[in-house]
């Protein structure tokens, strides 16, 4: 089967630094790098890097064509990557010395995406096909919908979060992805837990904790490798990704878990995003 992820493209501007700034303070940063990025192409990569047939819907300007050159080197399919007269979206991350981040994104070609698009790429989704978004780029509801109308399995990663783009996202949704934060401020605005949200599965991350999924058979919380971690931009996504390959490929939700944290715990270790994404011979051989 194919997963089609409708996602951003990032052109990610990343900045070394002894800790990260506060309000009017200005800081020297020790290096600077510069990647592919984005909630949606880290997940792509992975789960192109998991074994997933992955097709990318998405958008970038002239100045990112290489952003959607580097995409497709991962064995992404990225025919259905619009190029248009905007700026190709981008990050400015600050990663400090205990691997932390603070990230600001400028939306550009991924929030200019016509909705033709999308539709012209999901007119071509098989039933049983898995359907894949964020909160990085436009029409993700509109495309949730028209991707269940058509038969495909729908997953939703809320991040960033946005209180009102979780709840109209919902009723699509088959497997909730977010972090723990995220489960706190989603329970803030609905005063409904994980667990009650009407999604059949709900999976939770943890951070060094592993996570917690919430399914038909209740709750079961999984262990995250004991790793000493460099850069935790875009673990999130490697995790989001190796889970959805791992489904992709017939693994049950419990194992796919198991592979996606053991991604995870190796992409931190490594700076930078969808180009520190581990192979799926690296994830399957990692036991910390």
């Amino acid at each position: 089967m194919t997963v089609w992820n409708l996602g951003s493209i990032n052109i990610d501007h990343v900045y070394a630094l002894p800790r990260l700034p506060q309000a009017g303070e200005t800081l020297a940063a020790r290096g600077l790098t510069q990647g592919l990025g984005g909630k949606g192409a880290n997940m792509s990569a992975a789960l192109a890097r998991a074994g997933a047939d992955v097709r990318h819907v998405g958008a970038v300007g002239a100045d990112g064509l290489w952003a959607r050159d580097r995409l497709a080197a991962f064995g992404v399919d990225v025919a259905e990557v619009a190029v248009l007269d905007a700026p190709t979206g981008h990050a400015i991350i600050f990663v400090d010395d205990a691997a932390e981040n603070l990230i600001v994104i400028h939306g550009g070609a991924n929030r200019a995406l016509p909705w033709a698009k999308v539709e012209g790429a999901l007119a071509r989704a098989r039933p049983g096909d898995r359907f894949l978004t964020q909160n990085e780029t436009a029409w993700t509801q509109e495309a949730a919908r028209a991707a269940r109308e058509r038969g495909l399995s729908v997953a939703y990663a809320a991040a960033p979060f946005e209180a009102a783009a979780v709840r109209a996202m919902l009723p699509f949704a088959d497997l909730l992805i977010l972090n723990a934060v995220e489960a706190d401020q989603l329970r803030a605005a609905t005063g409904r837990g994980p667990g009650a949200l009407g999604v059949a599965d709900v999976v939770v991350t943890l951070g060094a904790e592993g996570c917690l999924w919430i399914g038909a058979d209740g709750e079961r919380r999984l262990p995250a490798p004991r790793v000493q971690a460099v850069d935790t931009t875009g673990a999130g996504d490697a995790f989001t990704g190796f889970l959805l390959g791992g489904l992709d490929r017939g693994l049950p939700m419990g194992d796919a878990l198991s592979l996606a944290l053991r991604a995870a715990a190796l992409q931190v270790t490594r700076p930078g995003a969808a180009d520190a994404t581990p192979s799926l011979a690296e994830a399957e051989a990692f036991d910390a």
